[in-house]
């Protein structure tokens, strides 16, 4: 093998590995939930949407407060560390990955994610 190949490899390899890492350090950070489980501790939780405020405009949860990723650290103070956290995106982009490792940092405990997004959301939505 020429020395551009394993370079090419370990490149590779290197890659794999960061998303790796990624992946199961958010499953340990938070707890990925279905949809009946988001419904019960929407109840006693505070239910967070991640994404732009045009797209909660459109839709979104019922009783969710839109925390955009660029003012998400900003509007942690709106939130009590007691209760847990619900977040939801679309269909976990970015934007959840981001946003739990804010909350870890700031010292949130209760952290969870709607395991398949707003796209497959069958509870109750408002709809512009």
């Amino acid at each position: 093998m020429s020395v551009g190949v394993i370079i090419l490899w370990i490149i590779l390899l290197g890659i794999i590995a960061y998303f790796a890492w990624n992946y199961y350090s958010l499953r340990k950070t938070a707890n990925f939930i279905d949809n009946d489980e988001f419904k019960h501790l929407a109840k006693s939780g505070q239910v967070i949407d991640v994404r732009e405020p045009s797209s909660f405009q459109n839709k979104h949860i019922l009783g969710a407060r839109n925390f955009p990723p660029a003012q998400f650290k900003a509007s942690l103070t709106a939130l009590r560390k007691d209760k847990p956290v619900l977040l939801y995106d679309n269909l976990r982009g970015q934007n959840i990955a981001r946003s739990i490792r804010i909350l870890k940092k700031e010292g949130f405990k209760s952290i969870y994610v709607l395991q398949d997004g707003l796209d497959h959301w069958n509870g109750k939505i408002k709809e512009k």
